[in-house]
C-alpha cells in the first residue's frame, strides 16, 4: 500500500476488563493532516501508543509506513515524530540547546543539525528567542518548540496528541496556523488527535470519529457533514411563533426546523432558493434581521454520531 501511511485491521486493546480500542480498521493516506476525533477517554491516546509500538494489541494488527507495529516498532519510531502528553523539553536549557541535544540523539551531522534547527525555529517564529531558557516561556511557545523537536529528524509521519490542549484561544490559533504551514512545507503526514472540532475542521483533509474505542465514521469533513442531511439556512429575527413554523414545515423542501433564542435554523432537503421561505415568514408576521446560508458543522456531525451510537 504505497500511498497509505497507516493501516489497521480490527485493532483492539484491552486493559483488564476494559476494552480501550474495539476492532478499529482504518487507512490514513500519506501527505495529509488526519484528524482522530473523540471525547476524552475514547481511545485516542491508546491508538497512538499502539501505532508507535509502545503497546501491543490484544487483537488485530497495524502497519505504519509499511512496518508492522508488533515486530518493527524501532523502524517506525525512527521514521516518525511524536508529541504526546509530555513535551519532552528540558526547561533549564535554551530552545537551541534542546533541539541540538535531540539532533545529536538522532545522529544528525553538526552542519545539517544547525541548519535544520534554524529552519524550524524560523518557521515557528522562535528564532529570536533561541537562546532563552524554556522555563521562562509561555505554554504556547513550549508547544511550538515541542513540535519542532518532533519534526527535527525529518520524519515521514508525526503524531500530535491534543497539541492545543490548555492553550488560550490566541495561542491555539497561532499554533494551528504554524502547524498547517509546517505540514504543507515539510510534506509530512500528520495524525492529530483532538476533541476540538473547529480545529479539526480547519486543519484536516480527512477525519475519523471514535467513541468508547469504536470507530463511528471516517471521511473528509465535507463527506461527514453530508451525514447530517442537506444544506442549512440560519434566519435571525423575532416572531418565529408556532403559526409561522407550521407554514414552514408544510414546505416540501424543508426537512427540519430548530429555534434557539432569536435564531431559526432550517435544514433543507436539497439546495434551493431561500427567498420564498423568508417571504413566507414575513407574511406570517415574523421580523427577519439576517439570513445566513451554510451547511452543518463538524460539531453537528459529531453530536449526531454520538446520539446515534447511544441509541444503538
Amino acid at each position: 500500500m504505497p500511498d497509505i501511511a497507516i493501516h489497521t485491521e480490527a485493532l483492539t486493546r484491552d486493559f483488564g476488563a476494559v476494552r480501550a480500542l474495539d476492532g478499529v480498521t482504518l487507512d490514513v493516506p500519506k501527505g495529509i493532516v488526519f484528524g482522530f476525533l473523540g471525547p476524552n477517554g475514547s481511545g485516542k491516546t491508546t491508538t497512538i501508543r499502539l501505532l508507535l509500538g509502545l503497546l501491543e494489541p490484544t487483537a488485530g494488527r497495524a502497519e505504519v509506513l509499511g512496518f508492522d507495529t508488533r515486530t518493527q516498532a524501532d523502524e517506525i519510531r525512527a521514521r516518525a515524530g511524536a508529541l504526546l502528553e509530555h513535551s519532552g523539553l528540558y526547561e533549564r536549557l535554551s530552545a537551541w540547546d534542546n533541539l541540538d541535544y535531540y539532533g545529536q540523539i538522532n545522529r544528525l551531522p553538526a552542519q545539517e543539525r544547525q541548519a535544520r534547527i534554524r529552519d524550524l525555529l524560523t518557521g515557528l517564529d522562535l528564532w529570536e528567542r533561541r537562546d532563552e531558557k524554556v522555563k521562562d516561556w509561555s505554554r504556547g511557545m513550549k508547544q511550538k518548540l515541542a513540535i519542532a523537536r518532533a519534526l527535527l529528524h525529518r520524519p515521514l509521519l508525526i503524531f500530535l496528541d491534543e497539541p492545543t490542549a490548555g492553550l488560550d484561544p490566541i495561542a491555539a490559533a497561532a499554533l494551528r496556523e504554524d502547524l498547517a504551514a509546517l505540514a504543507a512545507r515539510e510534506g509530512v503526514t500528520v495524525f492529530l488527535t483532538t476533541h476540538n472540532l473547529p480545529e479539526a475542521e480547519r486543519l484536516c483533509a480527512q477525519v475519523a470519529v471514535i467513541r468508547q474505542g469504536r470507530l463511528l465514521a471516517v471521511g473528509s469533513p465535507a463527506e461527514l457533514r453530508a451525514h447530517t442531511g442537506g444544506p442549512r439556512v440560519e434566519i435571525v429575527g423575532r416572531g418565529f411563533d408556532e403559526h409561522a413554523l407550521t407554514l414552514l414545515r408544510q414546505q416540501p423542501l424543508v426537512a427540519d426546523l430548530e429555534v434557539q433564542d432569536s435564531c431559526l435554523t432550517i435544514t433543507l432537503r436539497e439546495t434551493a432558493e431561500v427567498a420564498p421561505l423568508v417571504s413566507l415568514l414575513v407574511s406570517a408576521g415574523a421580523q427577519v434581521e439576517e439570513v445566513r446560508k451554510g451547511s452543518a458543522s463538524l460539531e453537528d456531525v459529531f453530536m449526531a454520531l454520538m446520539e446515534e451510537e447511544q441509541q444503538q
